[in-house]
Parts: C-alpha cells; sequence; structure tokens
C-alpha cells in the first residue's frame, strides 16, 4: 500500500514556542526602560494596531509609539531588545524533537501569520527556519490562504499543528477529512474558557508539543476521519 504524502504545518507562537513568555519579558524591558505610564501605553498602541492589522506587530506598534513619543531615545533600546530577543531559548520543551519526529513520513512547514520583519526574525533566531529546511510560510491571515498553501505543498492529507481552535476550526471546514488538526494546549489562547466553549474539539488534543512525539503516521491520519 503506498504511503500518503502528508504535509505537516506547525504554527509558530505558543506552539513551538513560548511566545507568552517573550510578551512578559518585553513588558518587564519596558518597565524598566520607560516606566510603567509609558509600558501601559506601548500595550494601547499595540492592540490598536492588532485590531486593525488582524495581526501581532511589536515593531509597528513600537514605530507608533515613537510617533507619540518622538523624544524618548529608550525606543532605540527596545527596539534592539526586540530584534535581538534569544527566540530560541523560548522553544517549549521537544519542539524541535517533534519537528524531527515528523519529517519522517512528510514534509514539515511553518504555517503562521504575522508582519513581514519580526515574524521572520523570530523564525530565523530560534533555530526554526533551518528545522523546517526553509518551509516557512507566513501570511496575514493564513485561514484565508489555504489555496495557495496547497499550490505551494500539495498534499494528500495535511495536519495542521496549532494553539488557536478558532484556525483550527477554520481549516477544518475547508479540507474536512483531509486534514487532522491537532491542539497543544499551551498558551493564554489554548486555556481560555470562553475561547474553549467557543468552538468545537480538535480531531487530536495534547498537553503540549512534546506529546507529538507519542504518535505515529496511521494514528494521525486516522484522527482526522470528520468533517465539520
Amino acid at each position: 500500500m503506498t504511503r500518503p504524502n502528508v504535509v505537516f504545518l506547525f504554527d509558530v507562537d505558543n506552539t513551538l514556542l513560548d511566545n507568552d513568555r517573550v510578551t512578559a519579558d518585553l513588558k518587564r524591558h519596558l518597565e524598566q526602560t520607560m516606566g510603567h505610564e509609558r509600558q501601559e501605553n506601548y500595550w494601547a498602541i499595540f492592540e490598536r494596531l492588532r485590531m486593525e492589522l488582524g495581526y501581532a506587530d511589536y515593531l509597528g506598534a513600537l514605530q507608533r509609539f515613537r510617533v507619540e513619543h518622538p523624544r524618548d531615545p529608550q525606543v532605540l533600546t527596545v527596539s534592539h531588545f526586540l530584534v535581538n530577543y534569544p527566540f530560541a531559548n523560548r522553544l517549549f520543551p521537544n519542539a524541535l524533537d517533534a519537528v524531527e519526529h515528523v519529517k519522517q513520513w512528510g514534509k514539515a512547514v511553518i504555517l503562521s501569520d504575522g508582519d513581514v520583519v519580526f515574524q521572520p526574525r523570530k523564525v530565523e533566531r530560534s533555530g526554526l527556519f533551518e528545522a523546517v529546511e526553509g518551509h516557512v510560510l507566513i501570511y496575514i491571515h493564513k485561514e484565508q490562504e489555504l489555496d495557495d498553501v496547497e499550490q505551494r505543498y500539495p498534499g494528500d492529507h495535511y495536519v495542521l499543528i496549532d494553539d488557536k481552535l478558532r484556525i483550527l476550526t477554520s481549516v477544518k471546514k475547508v479540507w474536512g477529512a483531509r486534514v487532522t488538526t491537532v491542539f497543544p494546549r499551551q498558551g493564554h489562547y489554548a486555556l481560555d474558557p470562553h475561547l474553549l466553549k467557543s468552538y468545537p474539539p480538535a480531531d487530536l488534543t495534547i498537553d503540549r508539543i512534546g506529546d507529538l512525539l507519542r504518535y505515529d503516521l496511521p494514528q494521525l491520519v486516522a484522527a482526522a476521519a470528520r468533517e465539520l
């Protein structure tokens, strides 16, 4: 029996990399360098920009912060902190092992949302770019770009690993039984009780990304036998 061509799609933030800790580190750095009031001002700008763009843009928020505070020299300090952040230290335990584990059965691809500077930088500096051999897709709204994903990475079956049930549900509605949705319960989105009640469960729920090591290909493919 011929083995199906399977493509494994990995989200980044709070799936392979602990972005909640990155955010906490940035908040602490802002507090120390700029003070509490301006730290809160930055996050207010950040949230407004996220609502406008539909994704997190840390550097874009810093640019807007600079417009409001053009004489604050600490803006450059924060920029340096972000651009040179040691993202490899924030990978979840066994994240790289999980990527290597699935590569024995098919191509591993990063499928992420984000800006065109900071998000690619995060993927590269964390070691994820090398781990997936350069197979990286970063969109504005990835769940709306599935036709492009299929064109670039054709597959008989897909396995999508993502910490957001909203994304998993959206992709499942399009690909149906052709995709296995895997939900690692890591990060604030994955633990939000309101969000957990708002969407149907994923095909497979795991406590942490390292738990993927316990599954073989037949188990992952078989878990997809449902459609929304």
